[in-house]
């Protein structure tokens, strides 16, 4: 903790890539853990959430999306928390998420590049009329606008590309960082992974519960939970 606190204290350009891991404390399961996300019906939560899903078997899709993927009641963690003041300190310099729970910009982060949507974010295929998460929770079965058309939500599924301008920032962030800080994240999903691979600063921090592909390059390399780093992080005497 010693040396994270020297790094952090010694960065201009930090930049925040983050996984699944960053929002368990807040209560939304990752995919990966034992305590992980589960599938029904023989399926798995991949194959679920997936486009081709979605579009073949829209009412089944929504009731998994429903009881799974939304988590109205979330609220920002110690990494949120912790982040938001680096941010104010205009030492962070974006925060590249796989997480679509918007727990980020609830924290009051602006720079966030959300590479797989963002679950608050909803729109009509038919017209483009935008929607709250709020009415894909009060809508039964099959969520749709005034127009008649379904409303899907703004996630990346599986099967389809990430958005291109996000991604093109996302990319731009790491590559001018002086510390990237990889966090809750198994780096088992790409592309969003290999954006690592953009870095050419100083210092790479890893900091999760279990080794990554990036630890044998990284700096610093902190195998705990991730809320409990950041929580003590918040503790009087760090961040000044």
């Amino acid at each position: 903790m010693k040396e994270l606190r020297e790094i952090l204290d010694a960065s201009k350009r930090i930049v925040f890539f983050g996984g699944a891991g960053v929002s368990t404390a807040s209560g939304i399961p990752d995919f990966r853990s034992a305590n992980g996300l589960a599938g029904t019906d023989g399926l798995s939560p991949e194959m679920i959430l997936s486009k081709s899903f979605f579009y073949l078997r829209t009412e089944e899709f929504f009731a998994y999306y429903r009881k799974h993927m939304l988590h109205p009641d979330a609220k920002p963690n110690a990494v949120h928390r912790f982040l938001y003041v680096l941010e104010k300190q205009d030492k962070l310099r974006g925060i590249v998420t796989q997480n679509v729970d918007g727990l980020h910009r609830m924290a009051g982060n602006i720079r966030v590049y959300e590479l797989h949507g963002n679950v608050h974010e909803n729109e009509c295929i038919e017209c483009g009329a935008s929607y709250p998460m709020e009415k894909i929770l009060q809508a039964e079965g099959i969520p749709r606008c005034e127009c008649g058309g379904v409303i899907k939500p703004n996630v990346v599924l599986y099967g389809e590309p990430l958005p291109k301008y996000v991604c093109i920032g996302a990319r731009r962030e790491i590559a001018n960082a002086d510390t990237l800080i990889v966090a809750g994240t198994s780096l088992a999903v790409e592309p969003a992974a290999s954006f690592l691979e953009d870095f050419r600063g100083k210092h790479l921090v890893v900091i999760n519960r279990e080794p990554t592909p990036a630890d044998q390059r990284a700096s610093l390399v902190i195998y705990d939970d991730v809320n409990r780093v950041f929580d003590e992080l918040l503790q009087p005497g760090f961040p000044e």
